[in-house]
């Protein structure tokens, strides 16, 4: 049979109009249902003070991506960097009590409520970074992230070496550093270190330094490559040494509570999402490392590569006069292990 001109044109068009309205059917179907995943996705927020092009920020939107695949998108990581929260200090005490959900920590500060991590600020502590790693991929490193009755660590971030970095003449040996001013962390250990080196330690807010540093209120500081780089600290200061006193890992924690609250298959892919970060964020690490000491040099910085032996012996009765047993066992525990 034939159809006319006109009923051909009116098929068409509901045949058309059938199709139209079925594309239309599934599309508000899928943001029904995206909608609804959304709802109902567990969406944990973490704040830390680092910039976005930070190895160790990578390293989070690395976990972030991850915990979505292995959780089918039923778990969400947002994230705020820059201090958008609050400083780090503000932000882990934030997740100590409950108001934020995880923070990233270096562990230096975190030694003033949980003493045991002052043996990572007590200088030459560990032989070289392959060591540190050796202690925190092992049974210790399990040890450290479950201390907290607030917190539950979930993996370390590379921190890299601290040495100390100065505006005018290097110091390439303790008796240089007699009579300079340098700027440590709020850090108990870290300031006997600058004591026993000859030096005044003088506490200053990270970001309050580059001023401190060009006005001359310090001599100078100590901290990683990638942090010296990052802060502008090159245009000031001329000289860094590699005596590298301490490796400081940074700390992923959450708060106990919010990690009790999760399932165990949720506590599964939080937990390895977290680990496969960390391998991630380590071989950026090393990567900027490269890139930072490149453009420190481009911008006039010397690079002193010193003997530290003088320098481990002058600071010899912070590992051996540890009078707390319980410290003094976790130092002959990371100078046993190979």
């Amino acid at each position: 049979m034939t159809l006319s001109p006109a009923k051909s044109e009116f098929l068409c068009g509901l045949l058309l109009g059938i199709f139209i309205a079925a594309c239309c059917f599934a599309l508000l179907h899928r943001l029904v249902l995206l909608r609804s995943v959304n709802s109902t996705a567990v969406v944990l927020q973490l704040g830390h003070g680092l910039d976005q092009t930070h190895p160790v920020h990578l390293g989070m939107v690395y976990m972030q991506e991850r915990l979505a695949e292995l959780s089918g998108g039923t778990m969400h990581l947002a994230i705020y960097p820059g201090g958008q929260l609050g400083s780090e200090p503000q932000c882990l005490e934030q997740v100590q009590t409950g108001l934020l959900d995880m923070a990233k920590s270096s562990v230096s500060p975190m030694e003033s409520f949980w003493s045991e991590l002052q043996v990572f600020t007590i200088p030459y502590i560990f032989r070289d970074g392959e060591h540190l790693w050796k202690v925190l991929d092992g049974e210790m490193g399990k040890e450290f992230l479950e201390m907290s009755p607030t917190m539950y660590g979930l993996c370390y971030y590379d921190g890299g070496a601290r040495s100390f970095y100065t505006v005018s003449r290097p110091i390439l040996s303790p008796e240089d550093l007699n009579g300079m001013k340098i700027r440590v962390q709020q850090s108990r250990t870290a300031m006997d270190m600058i004591r026993h080196m000859g030096a005044s330690p003088t506490p200053i807010a990270f970001g309050e330094l580059y001023t401190a540093l060009s006005q001359g209120t310090v001599d100078g500081a100590e901290n990683n490559l990638p942090s010296f780089e990052s802060a502008q600290h090159s245009a000031v200061c001329r000289h860094f040494m590699i005596n590298e006193h301490a490796f400081v890992p940074d700390m992923l924690l959450i708060n106990r509570a919010r990690w009790e609250s999760l399932s165990p298959h949720q506590q599964q892919w939080l937990k390895t999402a977290a680990l496969e970060s960390s391998a991630y964020q380590r071989e950026l690490w090393q990567q900027e490392e490269q890139r930072c000491r490149e453009a420190a040099e481009a911008r006039g910085v010397r690079f002193h590569e010193v003997d530290k032996e003088p320098f481990v012996e002058i600071t010899r009765p912070m590992r051996e006069n540890i009078t707390d047993p319980a410290i003094r066992e976790i130092v002959r525990r990371i100078q046993e292990t190979q």
